[in-house]
């Protein structure tokens, strides 16, 4: 018998937390009922009431994850179009711990997608929404005139790609690329589109 929804929402905080602590120790291959239910201190047995397979508690994870991203803090932007580009790009940048357990789970999990359709077509949507945010920040700085009027998803998929570059050679090598540095990185990539 499934667990009532009552009980499922006052273990949900529980079985989150559990999931979180799992991804950013293990990642999605460390993503297992029992791992999680060890770090609950629970049965496997309970947590199969709300997970019948590995893949459901997969995709309870990306939910989690995907929440953990849209609800914490980001900074201001300072003002439209440029600037503001520089901001949602400099958000995406493992600057600080909890930015980098983010994006490890996030780089952990594109594995998991690319072995299933539906979960790879939930992640390219994911990517549209972050190039359409990108492509609305581009279209006003072509129109302030700080950036040249090319393609605007060639420019933000550009952009994107550029930092999730970044983003992966810092987590291989955080020593390299220390929080300054990645700014910098970013700086001069904006310089570099702002010029051609």
């Amino acid at each position: 018998m499934s667990p009532s929804k009552e009980r499922w929402d006052a273990r949900r905080q529980d079985v989150s937390a559990a999931v979180w602590r799992v991804m950013a120790t293990r990642g999605f291959a460390g993503l297992t009922l029992r791992a999680v239910a060890i770090e609950m201190g629970a049965s496997t047995g309970l947590l199969t009431h709300y997970f019948p397979n590995k893949r459901a508690l997969v995709v309870y994870a990306l939910n989690i994850l995907e929440e953990r991203t849209h609800g914490r803090l980001r900074q201001a932007p300072p003002a439209p179009g440029l600037a503001a580009l520089r901001t949602a790009l400099i958000d995406i940048l493992p600057l600080t711990p909890d930015g980098t357990a983010n994006n490890r789970i996030w780089v952990a999990s594109w594995d998991v997608a690319l072995a299933d359709a539906e979960l790879g077509a939930d992640q390219a949507a994911r990517y549209e929404g972050i190039r359409a945010k990108l492509r609305e920040h581009i279209a006003v700085a072509q129109e302030r005139g700080e950036l040249p009027g090319r393609d605007g998803d060639d420019l933000a998929a550009a952009a994107i790609a550029f930092t999730h570059g970044v983003v992966v050679q810092t987590l291989f090598d955080p020593a390299a690329f220390p929080p300054k540095r990645q700014v910098a990185l970013v700086d001069r990539f904006l310089a570099s589109l702002a010029q051609n």
